[in-house]
C-alpha cells in the first residue's frame, strides 16, 4: 500500500494547476527537461566484428553516416611473424607463414618474400620461372580485387554481385589447386623460382577463364552503376586529394584512386613485369567510387 507522502507527491505530479515558469502546464514530470542537440556519436568497430575481415579496432565518431573522426588501433593485427621465423629455414619452414599474412593475396606475399631472399643471397631466377611468377601474381591480384568489390558491395546492401564474382574467384582457386595441390595456402612461389612447373593444359584453361572474365565484370558494372544506393554511398564520399594521399603514405589502389600514377610494377619492375605492356588506371576525384 503506497504511503501518504507518495500519494501526495503523485497527486502534485499530475496537477495541471502547478504551472511551468514559462506558463506551460507540467506534463507529468517533477523535473524541467532540457533539449539537447546530439552533435555526434562514438561507435566501436571491432576488434571482433562480422563486417571486418581481420582483427582491427576502429573508434569512429559519426554524424549520421558520415565518419567525422577515426582512431585506428592496429596493434591487434600484430602476429609476430618476424620472431616466429627466426629459427626457421628459408624455404620449407618460413615460406608458409607468408601465405597467411594476407589470405586474399597468398602468392603475392610469397613473391615478396622470395624476392627478398633472392636479393640477400644473390640468386638468379630462370626466365620461365619469372613469367610463371608474374602470371600467378596477376591471378592472385584479380582474386583479391574480386573479393574486395564483392564484399564491399555486400556491405552496401547488394548481394547479387557477391555470387557472380565469387563464382569467377572459385575458378581461379581451381587453378591454384591444380598447380600446387592447395586452394589457398599454396607455398608455390619459392626463393629461386617456383615449386613445380605448370601442368600440361593449365595455360589453355587460364586463357579461357581470362577471356570470359571481362563479360562478367561488365555485368557487375552495369548492375552497380545503375544502383542509386551504391552510387550515393561511394561517389563524393571519402575524398582524398593527391597531395594528402602522398602525405599520408597511401599506396596501391588507394594512391592511384587519388590520381597519382604510381605502380611498382611500372616504376620498379620485378620478375617479368619489365617485359609487360599495360596501363595504370587512376582516379579523378579520389573518392570511394574511384578507388
Amino acid at each position: 500500500m503506497p504511503t501518504k507522502d507518495f500519494q501526495d507527491a503523485n497527486r502534485n505530479l499530475y496537477d495541471d494547476k502547478r504551472n511551468h515558469p514559462e506558463g506551460r502546464p507540467r506534463r507529468g514530470s517533477m523535473f524541467d527537461y532540457k533539449h539537447y542537440e546530439v552533435q555526434s556519436v562514438q561507435l566501436n568497430f571491432g576488434p571482433q566484428h562480422p563486417a571486418a575481415h581481420g582483427v582491427l579496432r576502429l573508434i569512429m565518431e559519426l554524424d549520421g553516416e558520415i565518419i567525422m573522426r577515426l582512431d585506428p588501433h592496429i596493434g591487434l593485427l600484430h602476429r609476430g611473424t618476424e620472431k616466429l621465423i627466426e629459427y626457421k629455414t628459408y624455404t620449407q619452414q618460413a615460406l608458409p607463414y607468408f601465405d597467411r599474412l594476407d589470405y586474399c593475396s597468398m602468392m603475392c606475399n610469397e613473391q615478396c618474400y622470395s624476392l627478398a631472399v633472392e636479393k640477400l643471397l644473390g640468386i638468379t631466377v630462370p626466365p620461365r620461372a619469372k613469367y610463371i611468377r608474374t602470371l600467378f601474381a596477376e591471378l592472385t591480384r584479380i582474386m583479391n580485387h574480386l573479393m574486395n568489390v564483392a564484399t564491399h558491395v555486400l556491405d552496401c546492401g547488394a548481394i547479387t554481385p557477391l555470387f557472380w564474382l565469387f563464382e569467377e574467384r572459385e575458378k581461379m582457386f581451381e587453378i591454384y589447386e591444380r598447380v600446387s595441390g592447395a586452394r589457398m595456402h599454396s607455398a608455390y612461389i619459392r626463393p629461386g623460382g617456383v615449386a613445380v612447373d605448370i601442368p600440361i593444359g593449365l595455360l589453355d584453361d587460364i586463357y579461357e577463364i581470362v577471356l570470359k572474365l571481362p563479360e562478367r565484370l561488365n555485368e557487375v558494372s552495369d548492375l552497380l552503376d545503375t544502383n542509386p544506393i551504391w552510387i550515393q554511398r561511394t561517389k563524393d564520399v571519402g575524398l582524398v586529394s593527391a597531395e594528402d594521399a602522398i602525405d599520408l603514405g597511401f599506396s596501391g589502389v588507394m594512391l592511384r584512386g587519388s590520381g597519382v600514377q604510381w605502380d611498382l610494377r611500372k616504376t620498379q619492375p620485378y620478375d617479368a613485369y619489365a617485359d609487360m605492356d599495360f596501363d595504370v588506371p587512376v582516379g579523378v576525384k579520389g573518392d570511394c567510387y574511384d578507388r
